[in-house]
Formats: C-alpha cells, sequence, structure tokens
C-alpha cells in the first residue's frame, strides 16, 4: 500500500481538526515527503501529551503511541530534543481543553 507524503497527511489531519472545531497549528515544518509527524496534545492546562506514530514489527500496524506527558514545558523539551536528531520532523500543536486530538479514528494511521 502506497503511503502519504507527510505534507499530505498534515494537512488532512488539519481538515479534519478543523472540521471538528480543535484548533491546531503547524509548530515545525518538517520534509513534505518522508518527514516524521509528532503530535502535541495541549489541553491549556499546562500539561501535554506528546504522540509520535510507531509501527508494530510483527504486524506491520501503525499506531500512535505517548512519547511525553506531563507538564508543558517538560513536553516541549522533548520535542526539541526529537527536532535535534530529526530536524526534518512536522510538530503539529492541538489546543483541546477536553483532550480532543482524534488520532484514535480511523484513517490516521496512514
Amino acid at each position: 500500500m502506497a503511503r502519504l507524503s507527510a505534507e499530505l497527511w498534515v494537512q488532512a489531519y488539519l481538515t479534519r481538526l478543523r472540521l471538528a472545531d480543535i484548533p491546531a497549528f503547524v509548530v515545525a515544518k518538517g520534509d513534505a515527503t518522508a518527514g516524521a509527524v509528532l503530535v502535541k496534545q495541549n489541553p491549556l492546562d499546562g500539561t501535554a501529551r506528546l504522540f509520535q506514530r510507531s509501527v508494530d514489527l510483527m504486524t506491520g500496524a501503525r499506531t500512535w503511541v505517548v512519547l511525553a506527558d506531563g507538564p508543558e514545558a517538560g513536553v516541549d523539551a522533548s520535542v526539541a530534543k526529537q527536532r535535534g536528531f530529526d530536524p526534518d520532523l512536522w510538530v503539529i500543536e492541538v489546543e483541546d481543553r477536553a483532550g480532543r486530538h482524534l488520532l484514535d479514528e480511523p484513517g490516521l494511521d496512514a
């Protein structure tokens, strides 16, 4: 199965969030074709959760896993560390007091 380019996936994800009235912003633009994507969910209470895509090596299934969780400053430090390793990384910040991010919905594992 063909994979979507990173930029196309990001644009589709932002559209899906916008349709659900969930504010989201591209904080760091990565490589348009093959950049990895991190999603920071910010409930606007001083905490945050950082998600990254992971692949199950046994099944090939792609899922979103929590990379960092806790005070927003600590999550931001994790983002900075990851960007230090991979400057082609996309970072999207989702701001929703209810903690919605839609990553658990069908179709966002591509």
